[in-house]
C-alpha cells in the first residue's frame, strides 16, 4: 500500500500498520510528539491500522486537531484522578475544547475550589506511573451492562441512544475505563504539564431541564513554559476582563431586569458612535448604501427564509393581528426585501446594501457573558448581490474592506476557507464555482489559508478571518459567506445583458460582526486604554488650583470648538491625585494648567503613554492632536497600570 504524507512525498509497505508504526518508521522523533493521525482528512487514533493506499498526516500538539487528542486525553487522566479521591462520583462527559479541557461530574456533595490541588497531585502520580492507553470495543447491550455494573448512569443514558447496532469504543488506562470515542495518546506519561482552571455548573446534555452537574475545566501542554506563558496569559486577560472595565469606565452595565441586555451608558455611546462612525466612513468609500429594515416581520418571510424550521427556538416571537411575527435574528431576509422592492438588472449589479441592524437572539442564561455573549446585538452586515463572473473581484473588496478594519486596531488575523459540508443545498457545478472564487480571490491577494474541508454553511462555502489580540487570543469576527439558496428560495432575479431573467448570488458578510461583542473585545485588547480617536475623553484639564479653573474653562472650551472631547477636573483635590484619576480613567492626555500656563497660553502636556511631555502652546496641541485623532493612531498598548 501506498501511504501519502502532508509534504508530498510517500511511503510504500508491503503490510498493514498501524498510525504509530508509520510514524515510527518515518522518525522516532516525530513518533514521540504524536498525538493522533488524519486520514484522508479524518482524525483517527495513533492505534489505527492503515491497510489500504491512503493519504497520512501525523498530527502533534502543534495542530489544532493534534491539541484536542493531547488534552483529551487529560481529561480522562482528570476523571481518573477523581475517581480514585472520591469513588462515589458519577461521570458524564470529558471533551478536549478550544483552550484545554473539562470533565461534568455529579456527586452529592460538589467538589470545592481547594479539592483542585488534591486532583491535581493524584493526576501527577497517574502521569508518573505512565499507564499504557488502550482501545477495545463492545457490542450495544454488553456496553450498556458494563455501566450499570459501575453505576455510570449518564454513560449508559449515552450508549442507549445510539443504534442498537452500534459497536462502543472503549479506552482504558490502569483500573480506568471510559467510554469514548478517542483519539488519545499511547500512555499518560506524555501529559506533563497541566492546571485544572476553574469550578461551573452545566446542565446534563446542555438541557435547563435536565439536572445541573459540576464541571471542572484544566488546561494541558506538553511543557511546563508553554504552560506558565498560558496561565500568564489568562492573568493578563483578567485584568483586561471587558466587564470589570466597561463598569470602571463607565461604558456599559447589564441589570437582572435586563439580562442578556446590554445598555450603554454615556461613555460607551461616545465609544459605540464614534466606530459606527468609522464604519459609516469605510462603507461610503467602497460603494455601500445603507439601508434599515423593520426590527419585526412576518412568520411566512422567516419560513421562506428557512428560520422559522431552524432556528425558531432561539427567536422572539408574538402574535398581532392573528398573526405570527419574529423580531429578527438575522437582517439577510430585509435586505432581499429591499432587493426585490423594484426590477433589477445586471447594470445595477453588484448591488451592495449595509446595515447596521438590531437583531435578537434566545441565549441560555448560562451561557450569556457581558458583551461576548448577549441576546440583543448590533449586526453589521451587509448583503452584496452579483452575477457569477463578479464574485472573485467582490471577495477580493470585501477581504480588502475587513484587512483595512482589522489593521486600524492593531489586530493581526489568520483566514480560514470552509468548504461544502455533507448536509449542503445546490448542485456540484455550484459550489465548485464559488469554492474556486473563493481561493482564487485569497490567492490573488496572496492572503495565506487554510482550508477547513466540510466546515462551509449550508447553503455556500464561507471566509472566516480569526484576528489576535494584543495578548495572543483569537476570536472569529468577520465572514464573507456565498449564498445560493435564498436567492432561490426567494425567486429572486435580475434582468442580464441577453434580456433574459437571471438569478443573482449573494454575499453575507460581516466586518465588526456583532457590534457590541467587537466592543468587548475592543476593551480587551486595549486593556480600556483606547487610541485617541476612538477614547470616550480626550482630554482631561486639570487646573492646580481653584484660581485656574478659569483658564481651565477656558482651555476646555477651545478643544470642544476643535471638536475634541474634553473634560475639566475642578475639584477641590491636589494635583497629584486628579493625575493619578486621569491615569485610571486611561485618558490618552492631561493638561496640567495653573499660573504660568495662564499668562503664556500654554498647557503643561501629559500623556498616558510618555507621561509629562513639557508645555506647549495651546493652539499648537490642538493642531498635533487632530492630526493624531485624524490618522487614527494606534500607540503601544500598555492600559494595565
Amino acid at each position: 500500500m501506498k501511504i501519502t504524507l502532508k509534504d508530498g512525498s510517500s511511503k510504500e509497505y508491503a503490510e498493514s500498520k498501524s498510525v504509530i508504526e508509520i510514524a515510527e518508521d518515518i522518525s522516532e522523533g516525530l513518533a514521540r510528539m504524536a498525538t493522533a493521525g488524519e486520514i484522508n482528512g479524518e482524525v483517527v487514533d495513533l492505534r489505527t491500522v492503515v491497510d489500504k493506499d491512503c493519504n497520512l498526516n501525523i498530527l502533534t500538539f502543534q495542530d489544532e486537531k493534534g491539541k484536542g487528542a493531547f488534552r483529551h486525553t487529560a481529561s480522562h487522566i482528570m476523571a481518573q484522578a477523581i475517581k480514585r479521591l472520591y469513588p462515589d462520583t458519577k461521570l458524564a462527559i470529558g471533551p478536549s475544547v478550544a483552550d484545554g479541557f473539562y470533565y461534568d461530574i455529579d456527586r452529592d456533595e460538589p467538589l470545592a475550589a481547594d479539592d483542585l490541588e488534591k486532583i491535581e497531585a493524584e493526576m501527577k502520580k497517574i502521569v508518573k506511573e505512565a499507564l499504557p492507553i488502550q482501545q477495545f470495543t463492545k457490542p450495544r447491550e454488553e456496553a450498556i451492562e458494563y455501566f450499570k455494573e459501575k453505576d455510570e448512569p449518564y454513560k449508559v443514558e449515552l450508549i442507549e441512544d445510539l443504534p442498537r447496532d452500534s459497536v462502543i469504543s472503549f479506552y482504558s488506562q490502569g483500573e480506568f475505563t471510559d467510554l469514548c470515542a478517542g483519539p488519545h495518546l499511547m500512555s499518560t506519561k506524555p501529559i506533563k504539564a497541566f492546571k485544572l482552571t476553574s469550578l461551573a455548573g452545566a446542565y446534563w446534555r446542555g438541557s435547563e431541564k435536565n439536572k445541573m452537574l459540576q464541571r471542572i475545566y484544566g488546561t494541558a501542554f506538553p511543557k511546563k513554559a508553554e504552560l506558565d506563558e498560558y496561565l500568564t496569559m489568562m492573568e493578563e486577560a483578567k485584568k483586561r476582563d471587558h466587564r470589570k472595565l466597561g463598569k470602571e469606565l463607565g461604558l456599559f452595565m447589564m441589570r437582572d431586569e435586563g439580562p442578556g441586555f446590554p445598555f450603554f451608558l454615556p461613555n460607551g455611546m461616545i465609544l459605540k458612535n464614534t466606530l459606527l462612525d468609522y464604519w459609516r466612513q469605510i462603507h461610503n468609500k467602497n460603494g455601500y448604501q445603507e439601508i434599515n429594515t423593520p426590527i419585526m416581520l412576518s412568520r411566512h418571510l422567516w419560513e421562506t427564509s428557512g428560520h422559522w424550521d431552524h432556528y425558531k427556538d432561539n427567536m422572539y416571537t408574538t402574535v398581532i393581528d392573528d398573526e405570527d411575527f419574529a423580531i429578527k435574528p438575522m437582517n439577510c431576509p430585509g435586505s432581499i426585501l429591499v432587493y426585490q422592492s423594484e426590477p433589477r438588472s445586471y447594470r445595477d449589479l453588484p448591488l451592495r446594501l449595509a446595515e447596521l441592524g438590531l437583531v435578537h437572539r434566545h441565549e441560555k442564561s448560562g451561557q450569556l457573558h457581558g458583551l461576548m455573549r448577549v441576546r440583543c446585538f448590533t449586526q453589521d452586515d451587509a448583503h452584496i448581490f452579483l452575477t457569477p463572473e463578479q464574485i472573485r473581484d467582490e471577495i477580493k473588496r470585501v477581504a480588502k474592506l475587513i484587512d483595512e478594519v482589522y489593521a486600524l486596531f492593531g489586530f493581526k488575523y489568520h483566514v480560514e476557507l470552509s468548504t461544502r459540508p455533507e448536509d449542503s443545498m445546490g448542485s456540484d457545478e455550484d459550489w465548485n464555482m464559488a469554492t474556486n472564487a473563493l481561493q482564487d480571490a485569497l490567492e490573488e491577494l496572496s492572503l495565506p489559508y487554510v482550508v477547513n474541508e466540510g466546515d462551509g454553511a449550508f447553503y455556500g462555502p464561507k471566509i472566516d478571518f480569526h484576528l489576535e489580540d494584543s495578548i495572543g487570543r483569537t476570536w472569529q469576527c468577520g465572514t464573507i459567506q456565498l449564498d445560493f439558496q435564498l436567492p432561490l428560495r426567494f425567486e429572486m432575479e435580475y434582468t442580464g445583458a441577453d434580456g433574459e431573467k437571471h438569478r443573482p448570488i449573494m454575499i453575507h458578510r460581516v466586518a465588526f460582526g456583532s457590534v457590541e461583542r467587537f466592543i468587548g473585545i475592543l476593551i480587551e485588547h486595549f486593556a480600556g486604554a483606547f487610541p485617541t480617536w476612538l477614547a470616550p475623553v480626550q482630554v482631561n484639564i486639570l487646573p492646580i488650583s481653584d484660581k485656574h479653573k478659569e483658564y481651565g474653562e477656558k482651555v476646555l472650551g477651545k478643544l470642544q470648538d476643535a471638536g475634541i472631547r474634553a473634560e475639566v477636573d475642578t475639584r477641590a483635590e491636589k494635583i497629584g491625585y486628579k493625575i493619578r484619576e486621569a491615569q485610571m480613567k486611561k485618558i490618552p492626555y492631561m493638561l496640567v494648567v495653573g499660573a504660568k500656563e495662564e499668562e503664556e497660553g500654554l498647557v503643561s502636556v501629559r500623556s498616558r503613554e510618555a507621561g509629562d511631555e513639557g508645555q506647549m502652546n495651546l493652539d499648537e496641541f490642538i493642531i498635533f492632536l487632530k492630526k493624531e485623532i485624524e490618522e487614527k493612531s494606534v500607540h503601544e498598548k500598555k492600559g494595565t497600570e
